[in-house]
């Protein structure tokens, strides 16, 4: 009677370890799968703005070393894109693909503030309608950024808690690295003036 105790006990312990490795690798997979949505979105983006940059040449032709630094700057967020795509939640690759999206990021801030300055160019039919799109991809990205850094946290406290981390260090579930996209808009104070 105390083996079949002993047994069943041994099985139960069993299940529980394969219950807790089945959630890690669920949870893993999850924030993959978020990261799948925000490559989507990022590639979206990097394939509006060479249409963005075409328009704006015509209009900008002096303005030569904008358009240059847009082009490199969106290859250079295209191989991120890329490194990151290769292994979701690497640390190494989401500081990589945050610091080209960034300095993409800032290059069309440049591109759009000489769109202000060209009123020709901000009447454009074409570069307006860009310049929504891309607004409205700047959104989804960071709607699915949130949605993957949501997995990435869930995934990271299922593999620290007890006793799940026993399990997750002795299975090489290692800690996943949100994806930061500093946004200068949101870090800037408002200024106000009642002057």
């Amino acid at each position: 009677m105390s083996l079949i105790i002993f047994l069943v006990v041994v099985v139960l312990i069993v299940l529980y370890f394969v219950a807790i490795y089945n959630g890690l690798v669920t949870s893993r997979n999850s924030y993959k799968n978020a990261f799948a949505q925000i490559d989507v979105q990022l590639t979206r983006r990097h394939d509006l703005i060479p249409n963005l940059v075409e328009t704006a040449k015509g209009y900008l032709a002096h303005e030569r070393g904008t358009l240059e630094a847009v082009v490199q700057a969106r290859n250079a967020a295209v191989n991120g894109l890329a490194g990151a795509k290769a292994n979701p939640g690497d640390p190494a690759a989401m500081q990589q693909l945050a610091g080209s999206e960034n300095a993409l990021t800032q290059t069309l801030g440049h591109l759009f503030a000489l769109q202000e300055a060209y009123p020709d160019l901000k009447a454009n039919q074409t570069m307006m309608q860009l310049s929504e799109e891309l607004t409205s991809t700047e959104n989804r990205v960071a709607f699915a950024r949130q949605a993957f850094n949501d997995s990435v946290l869930t995934y990271n406290n299922k593999r620290e808690v007890f006793p799940a981390s026993v399990v997750a260090n002795s299975f090489g579930f290692v800690a996943a690295e949100p994806l930061k996209i500093e946004d200068p808009a949101v870090r800037d104070v408002p200024k106000v003036s009642f002057s």
